[in-house]
């Protein structure tokens, strides 16, 4: 008898707890998951294609970068060597002949060339 009352009370409650939710929402519900987790999938197999392809193309031009970058680095080098010596001379020349290089006031008066940096 007492488990008889047991099986009605839980009988009882299974249906109460059914009479709760409409089933026709949990369908719905059901649905409207199918559909984000459709959505999600296809976000991430597109986020995976977009990650192999950005992966390949950083392949193509990595050595095109790391050979530019080596280049200008050299160049950069070339460059400060260069205007060392450019100062170097420069200041012998100046020794040498001191009014060959004219002064900051002087040199304004000569250049006559426009600002290309001012806006008109």
């Amino acid at each position: 008898m007492e488990k008889e009352a047991i099986s009605a009370a839980s009988q009882e409650i299974s249906h109460q707890f059914q009479t709760l939710i409409d089933s026709q929402d949990l369908y719905s519900l059901n649905q409207l998951q199918n559909i984000i987790l459709g959505r999600l999938q296809d976000s991430n197999a597109v986020l995976s294609h977009f990650n192999d392809y950005s992966e390949q193309c950083f392949a193509e031009v990595s050595s095109d970068l790391s050979t530019n970058t080596r280049l200008l680095k050299s160049m950069k080098s070339d460059l400060d060597y260069i205007f060392l010596k450019l100062r170097s001379l420069k200041g012998k020349i100046k020794a040498t002949y001191p009014d060959a290089f004219p002064d900051d006031s002087t040199l304004e008066a000569l250049d006559r060339r426009p600002d290309l940096e001012i806006a008109q």
